[in-house]
C-alpha cells in the first residue's frame, strides 16, 4: 500500500459519490440524506486523516511540486481548502434534503472539493511521491486507513487556522 494511492482511491470514491448524487434529483428527501451523510462523512474523514497524518510528513519532506514553491505553499493551500469543504458542507446540512438550496449548496461541495483534489494530486500528491521512501508511504497507509476505519461513523469537522497549522507542524 501507498499513502498516495490510498488518496487518490478516497478521491475516486468522493467522485462516485457526486456522481451519485447526480443521478437522484428525483429520489426522496430520505434517500438524499442517506447518500449524503455517508458523503459527508468520508470527505469529513479524509480530511481529518490527511492532517493528522499526511500534511506533517508532508512538510518534513517535502520541496514544492506542481506550481507550488515549498511544502508549506502546499499544505497551507490544503488546509484553506479543508475549511472551504467544511464550511460548504455546514451549508448543506442547512437545507432540508432535496430543496433548491440543498441541491445548490450540494454542488458548492462538489465544486470546492473538486478544485481542491485537483490541486492535491498535481502538488501535494506528486511532491510526497518525489521525496518520500517506499516505507514511509506504506506505514502511512496503513495509518491512515486504520484512521478511517475508526473514525467510519463519523467526526465533527473544525476549521484548522492553516498559517498556525503549518507553524505547529513544521
Amino acid at each position: 500500500m501507498d499513502i498516495t494511492d490510498v488518496i487518490l482511491n478516497d478521491h475516486h470514491d468522493q467522485r462516485r459519490m457526486f456522481a451519485l448524487l447526480d443521478e437522484m434529483q428525483d429520489s426522496p428527501p430520505s434517500d438524499l440524506e442517506a447518500v449524503w451523510t455517508r458523503l459527508r462523512i468520508l470527505l469529513e474523514v479524509h480530511a481529518k486523516a490527511e492532517e493528522v497524518l499526511f500534511y506533517p510528513e508532508l512538510l518534513a519532506l517535502g520541496a514544492g511540486a506542481g506550481g507550488k514553491d515549498s511544502p508549506e505553499d502546499e499544505t497551507t493551500d490544503a488546509i484553506h481548502d479543508h475549511n472551504e469543504i467544511r464550511d460548504a458542507i455546514a451549508e448543506v446540512d442547512s437545507h432540508q434534503a432535496g430543496s433548491p438550496a440543498w441541491w445548490h449548496a450540494a454542488a458548492n461541495v462538489n465544486k470546492v472539493n473538486g478544485d481542491h483534489m485537483a490541486e492535491e494530486e498535481r502538488e501535494g500528491l506528486t511532491d510526497f511521491r518525489r521525496q518520500a521512501s517506499l516505507d514511509l508511504r506504506h506505514a502511512l497507509a496503513l495509518a491512515f486507513c486504520s484512521f478511517e476505519a475508526a473514525h467510519a461513523g463519523g467526526i465533527t469537522g473544525h476549521d484548522v487556522d492553516p498559517d498556525t497549522y503549518v507553524r505547529e507542524h513544521r
